[in-house]
């Protein structure tokens, strides 16, 4: 994925860009773990900054600061992203001028690892046009009425240091993701950055000397880094119609552990009932849940858990006494193919279309391997896995996202083969998910077995039964919603934008798994990546499935929960870097100002004028799909 980031600080004079074209770059040798850890090599590396050959530096600078961006942004999913994507050419063009490591050292210098916010006038008037939808609102008499709490998704909580080892120090309460900061110990410390970052593999939790904690308040996510907006759009609206701390809070979490490790380390849910119940005793008034992509498989979660004996202890009713509205943005509460692509090779069509100057900076950075390892040991990022088995995701020879003229079955989630002048096998969800078992850790498995579950439930006996099973309250699919006949659920989320649905795969020297990007048809698969609707990160079934079908059924519904499904179709700028107002982009529908417009309408009290709105076939597709 190619990320752009724009400072507006009054000494920058340069912007560093990239474009993405299709690699068939060969994979290097497998890195180990014990090699990943050898601090030879990362003294080699550092010292990269001090050899005086030209071309070798800004080779490995540039590759590593574009791959890294594209390898680790996964569940973002933004093909805009903080680099512009379509101007690495021209910045390869210059690497044949004298002062381009110059430029480079001087933009790293002066911006890359100083996280000092300087607001200027321009950067003034940004937030009041940002603001423009709540304004006009308020103007019309929207104001503030009920609470409001916001989960954030996969990846967009800052991250930061908690720890005192040797290496850590310098980062005391600094952001190891999320952040200039996150890119300097990237690009300066590695090693100690993956120490941060990776957690145990057997027990999920930090491993020993290590504390990384989720930033807390508006800042761990309104922005990813600086210029990089992921939720502040909304938080101006909000504000705009009267929201402001007291009435608000941004509920961060650390995204890479489980959900139980969530609890067991963090309190996580267990404070979040306690602001909840703050929040009505204090107002008067339920509360409104906002989440986006993973948050909303954290609503969902909590739900659960906050009524069950033993866990939350809330009751039966707990929900239906408390919370107000549930508004589910882009959330992934089947899961999305592109997990399966990161857990087996440590990648994803970002960078599996990242050019040969790419792909050598971010494989002598930070290899698949390296990447695969990492993820592996990051329960939360697993929480995203395809759900529903073969009837939701379709198998070999069909699929009820596919046109029925294709010959190419979405059902096929991967396309294997050992050798190029081996065909193809062909895996549906649930072979990938044995495929995936083959090639992982007994670590991994065990975490995945005792965490997650990722089936269909046929009955309402089954169901019920599930309720009280904590590995199952991740998935919409094998148990319910609560009994909450008051409480409303509003589904946004984009369509329009050319998504991951299915891999093509093949085995490197070392004889593990990569995507195979010499693999194209010119129109639905890209680089050994088999392309659907969807938002740029979901496809269109892992959006709409749900809301659409599942809770519209007594066994995942039982109070009948008013359920409505709004699509907005993606409509992006032409010049604009992240696509503009009109982009319905995974991320970027966050600032999309007719789903701002809707989200305040919810939390100022008049819901009622948001109604379903499809811009999709997802109607007939869900309905191609028989849960009786």
């Amino acid at each position: 994925m190619a990320v752009v980031k724009r400072l507006k600080r009054d000494n920058m004079k340069k912007k560093v860009k990239k474009s993405v074209i299709p690699s068939e770059e060969t994979e290097p040798p497998m890195v180990t773990e014990s090699e990943a850890t050898n601090n030879e090599a990362v003294e080699k590396r550092t010292g990269f900054f001090r050899r005086p050959k030209f071309g070798r530096r800004v080779t490995f600078l540039l590759g590593a600061i574009i791959g890294i961006c594209g390898a680790l942004f996964f569940a973002v999913g933004n093909d805009n992203g903080i680099f512009d994507p379509t101007a690495l050419e021209a910045l390869g063009t210059k690497l044949g001028s004298s002062d381009i490591f110059e430029d480079i050292k001087g933009f790293l210098s002066s911006h890359m690892f100083d996280d000092t916010v300087v607001m200027d006038s321009g950067s003034r008037a940004q937030v009041n046009n940002e603001a423009q939808v709540g304004l006009d609102m308020h103007a019309e008499g929207y104001s503030y009425h009920y609470p409001v709490i916001m989960t954030p998704g996969v990846i967009s909580s800052g991250l930061e240091s908690w720890s005192f080892n040797n290496c850590s120090i310098s980062y005391f309460r600094k952001r190891l993701w999320g952040s200039w900061s996150m890119l300097k110990a990237m690009l300066l410390d590695k090693q100690c950055w993956l120490e941060h970052l990776m957690l145990d593999p057997k027990t999920g939790l930090d491993p020993p000397g290590i504390k990384l904690r989720a930033a807390q308040g508006f800042e761990a996510a309104d922005f990813f880094i600086t210029g990089y907006w992921i939720w502040s759009k909304i938080i101006e609206n909000l504000a705009a119609i009267g929201y402001e701390p007291n009435n608000m809070l941004s509920a961060s979490y650390d995204w890479r552990l489980s959900y139980s490790n969530l609890e067991e380390r963090d309190r996580y849910f267990s404070k979040l009932k306690l602001f909840i119940e703050y929040s009505k005793l204090v107002h008067g008034r339920k509360v409104v849940l906002i989440s986006h992509s993973m948050g909303s498989q954290v609503t969902y979660y909590f739900f659960k858990w906050v009524e069950a004996e033993g866990f939350g202890n809330g009751g039966p009713s707990w929900v239906n006494d408390h919370i107000e509205t549930f508004i589910n943005i882009s959330g992934s509460l089947i899961g999305a193919p592109k997990t399966l692509a990161a857990l087996l090779s440590g990648e994803m069509k970002d960078t599996a279309q990242l050019n040969q100057f790419s792909v050598y900076g971010l494989e002598k950075f930070f290899s698949r391997s390296e990447r695969a390892m990492m993820v592996r040991t990051m329960g939360g990022v697993s929480s995203m896995l395809p759900k529903g088995g073969n009837i939701i995701w379709g198998n070999t020879s069909w699929a009820a996202d596919e046109d029925d003229s294709e010959d190419l079955s979405n059902g096929v989630m991967i396309h294997y083969r050992k050798d190029a002048a081996d065909p193809h096998s062909r895996f549906d969800s649930e072979q990938a998910f044995q495929f995936l078992n083959n090639v992982t850790s007994e670590d991994f498995r065990n975490m995945l077995r005792t965490n997650y579950s990722h089936g269909l439930a046929w009955t309402k006996e089954e169901v019920e039964r599930n309720n009280k099973i904590p590995a199952k309250w991740i998935n919409p699919l094998e148990t319910s919603l609560p009994y909450a006949p008051d409480m409303k659920i509003f589904c946004f989320h984009g369509v329009g934008k050319p998504t991951e649905r299915g891999y093509f795969y093949s085995q490197n020297d070392e004889g593990h798994p990569v995507i195979d990007s010499s693999v194209n048809d010119g129109t639905k698969i890209e680089s050994g990546i088999v392309m659907d609707d969807g938002d740029g990160t979901l496809p269109l079934m892992a959006l709409g499935f749900v809301c659409n079908k599942a809770w519209r059924t007594e066994r995942f519904n039982p109070a009948n929960i008013s359920v409505v499904n709004y699509e907005l179709r993606h409509d992006p700028a032409a010049f604009d870097l992240r696509g503009g107002p009109r982009s319905a982009e995974h991320v970027d529908i966050l600032g999309h100002p007719e789903l701002n417009e809707m989200v305040l309408k919810i939390v100022s009290g008049h819901g009622d004028e948001v109604k379903d709105h499809r811009e999709s076939n997802i109607l007939d597709i869900v309905n191609r799909i028989n849960l009786d």
